[in-house]
């Protein structure tokens, strides 16, 4: 049995009434669910893409900004490990994960990327 005979069996009884309060009431659920999915999950998926394009655009020579806060150049890039050179220290030298990496600025064009 589909909406339309259960309409038409409710409209022939006389719970029309009923019936359109369900309809208004399914209408609500799913304008809200359709809300609420635009404000949160889609800003939410756009924000992930581009971090993960920016950390599979970074290259050796690039300065970057950890979640630490502090910065540095990229020196040597594995799978899912960077290894960041931190001040004027050429010793000091942190192996850390790309997910720790928050803001990359170029080292060809001092183009600044953004996560947040």
């Amino acid at each position: 049995m589909n909406l339309t005979d259960m309409l038409l069996a409710a409209g022939a009884s006389g719970t029309q009434s009923s019936a359109t309060a369900i309809i208004t009431m399914v209408a609500w659920v799913v304008g809200c669910v359709l809300i609420m999915y635009l404000l949160m999950v889609k800003p939410q998926k756009k924000q992930q893409r581009e971090l993960e394009n920016m950390l599979s655009s970074i290259e050796v020579g690039d300065s970057v900004l950890t979640t630490g806060g502090f910065y540095g150049v990229i020196i040597d890039i594995n799978d899912e490990v960077v290894i960041v050179e931190f001040g004027n220290n050429k010793n000091c030298r942190i192996p850390m994960k790309k997910g720790a990496i928050v803001e990359v600025e170029k080292a060809s064009d001092g183009i600044e990327t953004e996560s947040k």
